[in-house]
């Protein structure tokens, strides 16, 4: 029996909003609600990536939406409470400094012939039918292990990648969606900009708050 849709989120704080039969996949909170299922799939990439490979391994979905929060950087026209999807993730600690992986030569995941470096994209038809829907912009997206410390750090980032939002898990949950031959798309609300580690200036609360109205109207709640 196939699910229509699969919600990850990093953390459980990011989707307190989401009711349904509780369920425990290696220790991960999950949801099931009528037409989708929510896993937990933990902070970063390597969590992110393996908790979707391993739960999608005897199960199908014909769709898969990461959403959480994100920092948003200071050109990206974006304000703290705002959403976006992602059209590209970058990730940006893969490789050398000036030149990612592609610096050294090789790709780090080569899909139908097709090579790809530091730069994923989302399914196309899946985030344009969001896009759509939830009346959102499309943006870059960047995803690092350790987040900018302070805003010149954010700034060289975002202008190196033309990055708009920075996260934690993104690139990795994309590289694996085109790997699996998932439909993945990626819903991001600004919590805070990026690079800015004062957490009295972030809005987490607001941010997840709009995460609650645009992911309740996608699962028909």
């Amino acid at each position: 029996m196939k699910t229509q849709l699969l919600l990850l989120s990093p953390t459980r704080l990011e989707a307190p909003f989401l009711k349904g039969q509780k369920f425990d996949f290696h220790g991960r909170a999950g949801l099931r609600g009528a037409g989708w299922v929510w896993l937990e799939c933990g902070i970063g990439k390597v969590n992110t990536a393996a908790t979707l490979a391993a739960f999608v391994q005897r199960r199908r979905f014909e769709r898969v939406l990461l959403f959480g929060i994100a920092g948003a950087y200071a050109d990206s026209g974006l304000q703290i409470g705002d959403c976006a999807l992602a059209e590209r993730e970058v990730q940006a600690d893969l490789g050398v400094r000036d030149g990612g992986l592609k610096g050294l030569g090789f790709p780090s995941l080569v899909v139908a012939s097709r090579p790809y470096h530091n730069r994923f994209p989302l399914d196309k038809a899946f985030t344009d039918e969001l896009k759509s829907k939830l009346g959102l912009p499309g943006k870059q997206f960047l995803t690092r292990d350790l987040v900018s410390e302070n805003p010149t750090e954010a700034h060289q980032l975002a202008r190196k990648w033309e990055a708009d939002l920075e996260n934690m898990e993104g690139a990795a949950f994309a590289q694996a969606c085109l790997w699996l031959g998932l439909a993945g798309a990626e819903l991001r609300a600004v919590s805070n900009m990026a690079g800015v580690r004062d957490k009295a200036q972030w809005r987490i609360r607001q941010a997840v708050e709009a995460l609650e109205h645009h992911i309740l109207r996608i699962i028909g709640s």
